[in-house]
């Protein structure tokens, strides 16, 4: 029994110090840990907060479209749509092209998210900051958000921050049994996001140039 003892006091150590160390920060460079954030005022003192972060080879208007239509039956959440499908989350995969009838959000909108509650926006500026407001979730208050900040013409840093504050003692242990989930769907999340902007950037890049050939044969056509 000893052995199983120390065995799991080991394993659970290494979780708790570098383990959730590093998922509560993946990606995040020390500026991104801490910078102030738009939606940082609304929950002060949070028993938990972690900041996620993912380089996007694209501008902040790239990566836009793809945040705000975010959502149950609008583009879906960019992660594993397996599993959001499975509980109940979404009811289709998550879009892969940008839809026109989502991208009007606004402060007082609610992000629909299938089963779950609702995501009601606090705070939006576009091509900036998304914040989404859950503090009245009955054991937990929970403030998402994001940020797109340039890192130059061609890159943008884009940055998620979770905050929570629990009000019970099994709130706060739910909260930790559900770190690990948070992290993963989380993660692929940025990466969906990140995926879907360059693509948007690379397709742009492919019309400009085919639309400067045109220009350039048509020139060539009409001196001849």
């Amino acid at each position: 029994m000893l052995p199983i003892f120390f065995a799991l006091l080991a394993l659970s150590v290494l979780y708790w110090f570098p383990i959730r160390r590093w998922m509560s920060r993946w990606g995040a460079a020390p500026s991104d840990l801490t910078r102030v954030m738009a939606g940082d005022a609304l929950l002060v003192n949070p028993t938990y907060s972690g900041t996620m972060a993912v380089i996007v080879n694209a501008a902040p208007e790239d990566i836009w479209p793809w945040l705000v239509q975010i959502g149950y039956r609008r583009g879906g959440l960019y992660s594993y749509d397996w599993l959001d499908r499975l509980f109940g989350f979404l009811d289709r995969p998550s879009a892969t092209r940008i839809l026109p009838e989502f991208q009007n959000l606004a402060v007082g909108d609610e992000i629909p998210v299938g089963q779950g509650p609702s995501w009601p926006v606090a705070a939006i500026e576009p091509n900036r900051a998304l914040v989404l407001d859950m503090r009245n979730l009955g054991g937990f208050a929970w403030v998402w958000q994001f940020g797109l900040y340039p890192v130059d013409e061609n890159r943008t840093q884009l940055v998620t921050r979770s905050c929570v504050r629990t009000r019970s003692v099994w709130a706060r242990l739910a909260t930790y049994v559900i770190e690990p989930a948070g992290f993963l769907m989380t993660r692929r999340m940025l990466l969906g996001l990140k995926q879907r902007a360059e693509g948007l950037r690379a397709s742009s890049i492919e019309l400009c140039a085919g639309v400067g050939e045109t220009s350039r044969l048509l020139r060539q056509t009409r001196y001849r």
